[in-house]
């Protein structure tokens, strides 16, 4: 056989390596009728039918979780967006939108509405889902736009959380921004970029934990 060449072998891969010694690959798969399978098989099917209605549970604590980041693109009808400064964000990008993590049971959009209140004590209407990217490993994050009806009137920040806020324009953005909250608040501020973004909101998606 030349010299990393692969075959199959009992339904395994394996591969020749330059010394001529022969490895199991990482890819190694189990045949159907191996003894392995056959074993781990017979009782995983018992337990999955005795479960009965704990299946939902029992699934859920068999996959991976993932964190539902959840950001408000939020902006004013007069041409501003609101950025907050993040207290335990890095000091190079601690001005950004508002945002936190989804909670069980509650939609995206309340997401967005929760954080900003709890964070400004302002009240936003919620528009469409602009952005949604994975993050980390076990985190993905969704960006919705939304606008802020009153400006800063009755502007009350989380001060555990926030240190400061403030209305921008696309050419008052200040520097210690994420370069993607940079790019979504260029967008929100040339409004035939985001759907809803002019101060008229379009239905949500409605996703929910």
């Amino acid at each position: 056989m030349a010299s990393g060449s692969a075959t199959r072998r009992g339904g395994g891969r394996r591969r020749e390596s330059d010394s001529g010694t022969v490895s199991s690959s990482r890819t190694q798969e189990v045949c159907d009728d191996s003894p392995v399978h056959e074993l781990l098989a017979r009782p995983l099917a018992r337990l999955w039918d005795a479960a009965g209605p704990m299946r939902p549970w029992l699934a859920g604590h068999l996959h991976a979780r993932f964190g539902i980041g959840v950001t408000g693109v939020v902006r004013t009808a007069d041409g501003q967006v609101l950025l907050l400064r993040h207290r335990f964000w890095p000091a190079d990008s601690q001005w950004a939108f508002p945002g936190g993590f989804a909670k069980r049971g509650e939609t995206f959009q309340e997401t967005v509405r929760r954080e900003v209140r709890e964070e400004t004590g302002l009240t936003v209407t919620v528009g469409p889902l602009i952005e949604f990217r994975m993050g980390d490993r076990y985190r993905v994050q969704a960006y919705y736009a939304a606008t802020l009806a009153d400006g800063l009137d009755g502007l009350v920040l989380d001060r555990g959380e926030i240190l400061d806020a403030g209305l921008f324009t696309l050419n008052t953005l200040p520097a210690a921004m994420p370069s993607m909250h940079r790019e979504l608040a260029r967008r929100a501020l040339r409004p035939g970029d985001v759907p809803g973004a002019d101060g008229t909101p379009a239905p949500g998606t409605g996703q929910s934990l």
